[in-house]
């Protein structure tokens, strides 16, 4: 997961100007139409739009993107409230990232979802895509990157966002816990692929954060205790304490000066010498190398 992590940085760092600046803003006008056209059509436009397997395998391939723009709410208060969210916690994603990984994450949220949705298919013929995952994904990467931000929760009760955001994990697989019987022969089979996806989408972006918040509470100790992990803090403090016996930290192997009698000496050690040996400026390049 780190090398997918890093791989992400690195793709972003060399590809700048790949992404949509503003992507956001595109996505709430064209739900916003969406919303419209169902508002005079009888939600028909929703019925050509949303996410269908069977319809996709058939030639409608639009629905492998117009699924992301299908409203959310029904009632227009709530469409221009969830709008004006998404859109504020999309562009501060994108500030705080650059429109290059923003746009990438929300990509791959999307693909991912696409993907696992037609992966379910294999194990049971109902197939469920919605946006709703993948824009409470969003808020949890705005959580994730902006923790004390407080959000008025109904408009009158300030919370920080890393406190709603530990309440939406809490709910979500506490919603699937309490399913009944019925659901959950019915629903989670097709329920869990979507949410893997947005999840998995979070975990490539997040990883760095959320080794991070296991090394705190301790599910990463015995990983950090074992042998082959390298203590580093632990290292530094025995170098310290050798180099305090020693008098010196670098000690040239061929005339012997030490950093300590001559501190305006450059060190270097050399690469091709077999094990570690140091040598000052002037023999760096004019000395014996070592074999064994």
């Amino acid at each position: 997961m780190k090398k997918l992590c890093d791989a992400v940085d690195r793709f972003c760092l060399n590809h700048p100007r790949f992404g949509i600046p503003g992507l956001m803003r595109y996505v709430v006008l064209l739900t916003a139409a969406v919303f419209l056209l169902d508002a005079f059509s009888q939600n028909t436009a929703s019925a050509i739009l949303y996410f269908d397997a069977d319809a996709i395998l058939h030639g409608e391939v639009w629905r492998l993107v117009t699924w992301l723009f299908i409203p959310e709410y029904d009632r227009i208060i709530w469409m221009v409230v969830g709008m004006f969210f998404y859109y504020f916690i999309g562009t501060s994603i994108e500030s705080y990232w650059g429109t290059a990984k923003f746009t990438l994450f929300y990509l791959t949220g999307a693909v991912l979802t696409v993907a696992f949705a037609f992966l379910s298919r294999l194990w049971t013929p109902l197939t469920l895509v919605s946006n709703i995952y993948l824009n409470n994904i969003l808020f949890l990467a705005f959580a994730t990157l902006y923790p004390d931000a407080l959000i008025r929760f109904y408009f009158v009760l300030p919370i920080r966002a890393k406190w709603l955001a530990l309440f939406y994990v809490f709910l979500t697989f506490y919603d699937i816990v309490r399913m009944d019987t019925w659901s959950v022969k019915l629903l989670l089979p097709s329920l869990l692929p979507m949410l893997a996806a947005v999840w998995l989408a979070y975990a490539v972006f997040f990883w760095d954060r959320i080794r991070e918040i296991l090394e705190n509470i301790g599910f990463l100790t015995r990983h950090n205790r074992s042998r082959q992990t390298i203590q580093f803090k632990s290292a530094v403090r025995q170098q310290k304490k050798k180099d305090s016996q020693r008098g010196y930290r670098h000690k040239c192997a061929v005339c012997g000066r030490t950093d300590t009698d001559f501190p305006d000496l450059e060190f270097r050690y050399c690469s091709r010498c077999a094990g570690y040996h140091c040598y000052c400026q002037d023999h760096i390049f004019n000395h014996v190398h070592f074999t064994e």
